[in-house]
Order: C-alpha cells, then structure tokens, then sequence
C-alpha cells in the first residue's frame, strides 16, 4: 500500500516522556531529543523543579513559564498545549491527554500567549521559554487538580501500520502541573472487583498451579493519594496461604480515577477454599483504608473430571452385574416329542 499523503492519525509516544514515568518518580520531562520542564530561575541552566506545583483560591491568577529545551541538532517544530492529567487503567501510570482530547479541568485553566497559539519553533541545541497563566475558575473545587503542559513534535518521525492502514508517528512530552485549591480535603480510597483466575496442571501436584489477584483501585476523595496495598489469602481452617505485606506505594492515584492492578500467586493451592482479602492505605493518610475480597474453591477440576468419570463407569458396571445376578431364571418349555415323530 503507498504511503498516504495525509497523515490518518497521529500516535502520541508520551511513553517516550515525563507521560507515562511513575507518579513517584522526580524527574524532568525529557525522552533524549527534546525535554520539557519549569523555567529556571534568571540566570541558572538548570531547574531545581521536575513539576509545576502551586495553591491557589477560586478567582486567584498565577503565572509561571515553561521551557522546552532542543538537545538534538536540527530544529524542531512544536505544537505546544495545555490538557489534564490521568492514570492509565491498566497499571495506573502518569499519562498526559492526547491533543485530540479536549481538557476539562485544569487544562481549561491554563492560558497560554498569543504567540505559542500556532507552533513554536525551537533551534538546534537551543530552548525557548513560554510564559503561562493559570486563571482558577470562581467555581473551582477544592482539592488536587493535575495536568500538564505538552509539546508535541509536529513532524512525522516514523510509520507504523494497524491492519491494513498506514498511521504516522509524533510523539510528545510534557510537564506535569500539580495544581490544589484550599478548601476542605477529603482523602478516599476503595478497593474493588476483587477477581482471582487460575492455571492448574493437567495432572494435579505433578507442576505449580498458578493464579492472578486482579483488583481495582479507585480514588473517591478530591486529593492525590498514593496507595500501599497488602495481599492475604486464607485456607480452610484458616491456614496461611500467601501473605504479602504493603511495600513501596502504587502509582500515585489521581482524584476520581480508578485503576486495575494485578497481583501474581505462581504458587497457589491445588484443592483447598480459598478465601483472598486486598487491604489499601493510603501512605499521607493513615487513617485511610478500604478492603475486598473474594472466595473461591481450589479443585484440581480435570482430575476431578477423570475421577468422576472413571467412578460412574464402575458403577454402571456394578449395577449392571447385580441386574444379571437378580434377574429369575425362566424355564424353557419341555420339547414336543410327539411332534417329532
């Protein structure tokens, strides 16, 4: 198929960039050929901000620059915009909306010059420094609100083919904007649809039976939480089964997103009733905690399949045999000698 003139869709990489870096992770916005991060401070080459973090009230104004720096040596064109924040909902990473997403938060607050409208056009080895204002709405509600700034590189670096249709490639990188409102703050953490799914031998105990602990996670209050999740399972008679204690926080949960993470069990049990419990803290908020569970019966089904089978069969053959045994013997008529004759 030729090449088509017109670019179908455009894939934004922002995995290349600060997009898709875990919440936790404190790091400027930079995927190698061009980095996106706060301005520094007149006079400085670095920045001592990975993001952009302020407060600000319901009508308040703010001003900030970001700059976009070209590490590459040819020029490059930007398409430069402001959008909200999001957790992916398979795993929870950090991710930036595509330019094709229209905002709704704080991306609708950020306003940006005239002059970085259209595109903005960086040097080889150079930067440009583009001021911002963020206008807080009269309206706005209290609480985390998290977005960011994005260049998008207006040239087609590659093609790549879905089905049977050519798309071209640009990727993007932007600077994460933390932005929080005063007013009451209300921390909420849920766990939920705890599932459990899982890979047995064929022959029992001949292999490790397998399982995945599948649940969602789900922020309900209106700040940033950074959740810590513990892994319980219990046998009959209450039997510890697996037991894994809260380590390092997931990927931190932004306000009114929900995620879907997963938890491998590569020793699970054969046969037994399994019951699992999934328990969430929220690390700034102690006293913020949430947990769910399921149950589910451990049977070494094709086995059990097999047995079933093979104890059916004797026992239609054992009915069968004490049929014949009970049934009364029926004499047979005497022959007709005269007949015979």
């Amino acid at each position: 198929m030729r090449l088509r003139t017109t670019v179908l869709r455009t894939l934004l990489l922002g995995l290349c960039g600060l997009l898709l870096l875990p919440a936790g992770r404190a790091a400027a916005a930079d995927n190698g050929t061009w980095g996106v991060f706060p301005t520094p401070p007149a006079g400085a080459a670095m920045t001592d901000r990975a993001y952009f973090f302020h407060q600000g009230a319901a009508g308040a104004a703010i001003s900030d620059s970001v700059t976009i720096l070209n590490s590459s040596d040819r020029e490059l064109t930007f398409r430069v915009f402001a959008t909200d924040a999001m957790n992916t909902p398979s795993g929870g990473a950090f991710a930036l909306l595509p330019a094709e997403t229209r905002p709704r938060d704080v991306g609708t607050w950020i306003a940006l010059p005239p002059e970085a409208a259209g595109t903005v056009t960086v040097p080889p080895k150079g930067r440009k420094d583009i001021p911002f204002t963020v206008k807080v709405p009269q309206d706005a509600a209290p609480g985390d609100h998290v977005g960011g700034i994005v260049a998008l590189n207006t040239a087609v670096e590659g093609i790549t083919k879905e089905g049977k249709v050519q798309v071209g490639v640009r990727r993007q990188v932007g600077a994460r904007l933390y932005l929080r409102v005063p007013g009451p703050l209300t921390p909420a953490l849920s766990v939920e649809d705890v599932r459990v799914s899982r890979g047995a031998p064929l022959l029992p105990w001949t292999k490790d039976a397998r399982a995945t602990i599948t649940y969602t996670l789900v922020n309900r209050g209106n700040v940033v939480v950074e959740p810590k999740v513990s892994v319980a399972a219990r046998g009959l008679f209450g039997r510890r089964l697996l037991d894994r204690p809260a380590r390092a926080p997931q990927p931190a949960l932004l306000p009114g997103q929900r995620i879907v993470l997963t938890e491998p069990w590569p020793d699970s049990p054969q046969l037994d009733r399994v019951e699992v419990k999934v328990t969430a803290r929220a690390a700034a908020y102690p006293d913020v905690d949430s947990e769910a569970g399921t149950a589910f019966l451990a049977v070494p089904w094709p086995a059990a399949g097999a047995l079933l089978l093979a104890a059916g069969t004797a026992l239609a053959l054992l009915v069968r045999r004490r049929r014949r045994r009970a049934a009364p013997d029926v004499p047979r008529p005497a022959p007709d000698l005269a007949g015979a004759r």
